[in-house]
């Protein structure tokens, strides 16, 4: 069986584990966190040098960081991964935006906001420019929705679950999503397929 270790409220750390309940995949969940030093410690950078979470271990006992990467991997030979090149390509698209546009606005505005310990890097200057970026990121996301029901191609894909993460709690950040009418149906039609948990699921061990 593989092994996630994470944060419960980490949307990168959610990525993989909403992959792997939607696909029927069994894992087991190890909790470590960047807030109490837990990545830090010598056991963990053995594991992987960049210390920070997610992380997979595969069954065979290799270690793969980056949450985009580790979904890449787990979706491989599941629905989730288009089998029309250019749809697929578009699937990497939009995980690439997620990355570049996307978390580093709407997932670091949520942490300036929801940690206390980040207070002291919480400006007004940093906090008004990832709610600009986000909104931005956001507009992106709602131009596409507002006429498809995916993100590439007719059905859900990686890219979907890529960005479900941070977008359905982006509220907690200060984002008000009734300004995104297609993004809010959009993120109903996740949340009823077959097999989703929320984000403070964890398995049983």
């Amino acid at each position: 069986m593989i092994t996630i270790y994470g944060m419960p409220d980490s949307g990168n750390c959610y990525k993989p584990r909403l992959l792997c309940a939607l696909a029927g995949r069994p894992f087991r969940h190890v909790e470590i966190s960047t807030r109490d030093g837990g990545t830090a410690s010598p056991d963990f950078r053995a594991k992987t040098p960049i210390g920070k979470v997610p992380l997979l271990e595969t069954e065979d006992g290799r270690y793969l960081p980056e949450s985009n990467a580790m979904i890449t991997f787990l979706g491989e030979g599941t629905v989730f991964v288009p089998t029309d090149p250019f749809t697929r390509a578009e699937m990497f698209a939009w995980m690439f935006f997620e990355q570049y546009s996307h978390e580093p606005n709407v997932a670091v505005r949520r942490s300036l906001t929801i940690y206390p310990e980040l207070a002291d890097v919480a400006s007004e200057a940093r906090l008004a420019e990832t709610l600009e970026g986000g909104r931005k990121a956001l507009t992106v996301m709602e131009t596409r929705l507002s006429k498809a029901e995916w993100l590439a191609g007719d059905q859900p894909s990686l890219a979907d679950i890529c960005l479900y993460a941070y977008t359905h709690v982006a509220p907690e950040g200060g984002f008000d999503l009734q300004a995104y009418p297609g993004i809010l149906r959009w993120l109903k039609r996740i949340e009823g397929l077959s097999g989703y948990k929320p984000m403070d699921w964890l398995p049983r061990q």
